[in-house]
C-alpha cells in the first residue's frame, strides 16, 4: 500500500512539474531563466544570422566562374562596284570565353570562407556565453535586492515595535518625549530604506525581464538563493580546458587561419590566368571555327600591395591572439581569486559573526523590554546586525558573480 501511495505521489509531482503555470508559481530556477533568455534574446538571433551569412559565403566561394558569350552581327557595306565585290551579305560571329580558375586561388578562397564560418560560430558561442553569464548575475542580483528588501522590512517592523513601546512609556510618564522623537526619526529612516530596497528589487526584476526579452511574466519567483553551492573544477583543470573552450580564442584562431589563407590566395593570384576561347564566324561565302587561349600575364603589377596587406593582417590577428590568450588566462585567475575571497568572507560571516550579532540584538531587545537598557543600545546592535547581514549577502552575491565569470570564460552554460 505504501509503494502504491509513493508511486501516485511521484506521478502527481511529475504532472505538476510539466505544467508551466504551476512551474511559474513555484519559481524559475537559474537554469530555466538562462534557457529562456538564450531562446528569446534578439541579439542571439542576429548572431545566428551572421552564421547563415558566412555559410552562404562558402557557397559563393565554391562556385565556378560563368562563361561569357559575345554575339556580333551586321551587314557588309560595298566600297567597290558589285561587279568586283559580288552582292552584299550579312556576317555573324559568336565568341564563347570560359575562364579556367587557378586551383590554388580557389582552394584558398574556399578555405578562407570556411574559416569565416568557424569565426561566426565562435562569435555566436561568445554571445551565448556572455548572455548566459549576464542572466545568471542578474538573477542573483535580483535575489540580493529581494533579500535586502526583506531585511529592511524586518528592521522597519522592529523599529515600529520599539516606537510603540517608547510611545507607551512616554504616555505613562516613564520615558522622556525626546526618546519618542528619536524613535520616530528611526522609523521614518527605516521606512525610507525599506521603500528604496523595494524599488531596487523592482528595478532588478525589470532588468531580468529585459534580458529575457519579455519571456518572463510580470510577476515571477526565483527558485534559488544567494547561498546556492558553487562547484567548479580546480584552477589547473580550468586552465587546461580554457584554450579549447573559450569562444574568443577559437574565433581568433579561425581568423588567423583565414588570414593565412588570404595570403595564399593573394600570392596564387600572381600566377597567369587563362581563358579558353571559341569563335564561330559566318558570312555568305565562308564559315570559320576557331579556338584559342587568352592569357593575362601580371607583368607590371604583381599584387604586391594586396600581399603586403594580407601579411600585415595576419600579423595583427596573430599578435591579438597571443595577447588575448594571456589576458584571458589572467582573467580566469582573477575571477578564481575573487571567488576564493568571497568564499572565505561567506564562511567567516556564516561561521559566527552573523549569529553573534543576532544574539546581541536579542539580548538588547530583552534588556530594553525589561527597562535595563535604553533605545540607543538596541539601535546600535541593530545597526551592527544590519551591516553584518548586508555584507554577508554581498559576499554571497560576489561569490556567485565570480563563478558566473568563470563559466563565461569557459563557455559553460545550459544549452537552449
Amino acid at each position: 500500500m505504501r509503494k502504491i501511495f509513493i508511486s501516485a505521489l511521484s506521478g502527481f509531482a511529475l504532472l505538476l512539474s510539466g505544467n508551466p503555470l504551476l512551474a511559474a508559481e513555484s519559481g524559475y530556477t537559474v537554469t530555466d531563466i538562462q534557457r529562456m533568455g538564450l531562446q528569446a534574446n534578439g541579439l542571439l538571433q542576429a548572431a545566428r544570422s551572421q552564421v547563415d551569412i558566412a555559410r552562404a559565403e562558402v557557397t559563393s566561394a565554391s562556385a565556378f566562374p560563368n562563361p561569357e558569350v559575345t554575339l556580333m552581327a551586321g551587314p557588309d557595306s560595298k566600297r567597290l562596284p558589285e561587279s568586283e565585290t559580288g552582292p552584299s551579305s550579312m556576317q555573324r560571329q559568336v565568341t564563347v570565353s570560359q575562364p579556367l580558375e587557378n586551383p590554388f586561388v580557389r582552394r584558398a578562397r574556399i578555405g578562407a570562407a570556411e574559416s569565416g564560418v568557424e569565426a561566426s560560430l565562435a562569435n555566436l558561442e561568445q554571445a551565448r556565453a556572455d548572455l548566459a553569464a549576464q542572466l545568471r548575475v542578474q538573477t542573483y542580483e535580483f535575489l540580493l535586492r529581494h533579500d535586502l528588501a526583506d531585511m529592511e522590512s524586518d528592521i522597519h517592523g522592529l523599529m515600529k515595535e520599539i516606537q510603540r513601546r517608547i510611545k507607551l512609556s512616554v504616555e505613562l510618564g516613564e520615558t522622556a518625549r525626546f526618546e519618542l522623537i528619536r524613535a520616530d526619526t528611526e522609523v521614518m529612516t527605516a521606512a525610507s530604506r525599506k521603500e528604496a530596497a523595494s524599488l531596487n528589487t523592482e528595478r532588478a526584476r525589470i532588468a531580468l525581464q529585459k534580458l529575457t526579452a519579455g519571456a518572463l511574466p510580470a510577476e515571477f519567483n526565483v527558485a534559488a538563493s544567494l547561498g546556492d553551492p558553487v562547484t567548479l573544477p580546480s584552477l589547473e583543470a580550468l586552465r587546461a580546458e580554457l584554450p579549447a573552450a573559450n569562444p574568443e580564442i577559437l574565433r581568433l584562431e579561425a581568423e588567423q587561419n583565414r588570414a593565412r589563407l588570404r595570403i595564399d590566395q593573394e600570392r596564387a593570384s600572381v600566377l597567369p590566368s587563362i581563358d579558353v576561347l571559341y569563335s564561330n564566324y559566318q558570312d555568305k561565302q565562308f564559315t570559320s571555327n576557331t579556338a584559342g587561349l587568352s592569357v593575362r600575364i601580371p607583368l607590371f603589377y604583381q599584387r604586391r600591395g594586396e600581399v603586403d596587406a594580407a601579411v600585415s593582417d595576419a600579423a595583427r590577428v596573430r599578435e591579438t591572439l597571443d595577447y588575448r590568450r594571456y589576458e584571458i588566462d589572467r582573467l580566469l585567475e582573477s575571477a578564481w581569486q575573487a571567488m576564493e575571497i568571497a568564499r572565505r568572507r561567506v564562511e567567516m560571516f556564516e561561521g559566527g559573526i552573523v549569529k553573534e550579532a543576532e544574539a546581541a540584538l536579542r539580548v538588547a531587545e530583552a534588556a530594553f523590554r525589561l527597562g535595563e537598557r535604553g533605545f540607543i543600545e538596541v539601535l546600535d546592535t541593530q545597526r551592527v546586525l544590519r551591516n553584518t547581514r548586508s555584507e554577508l549577502l554581498q559576499a554571497q552575491f560576489e561569490l556567485q558573480s565570480a563563478a558566473a565569470e568563470i563559466d563565461r570564460l569557459r563557455a559553460h552554460y545550459p544549452k537552449e
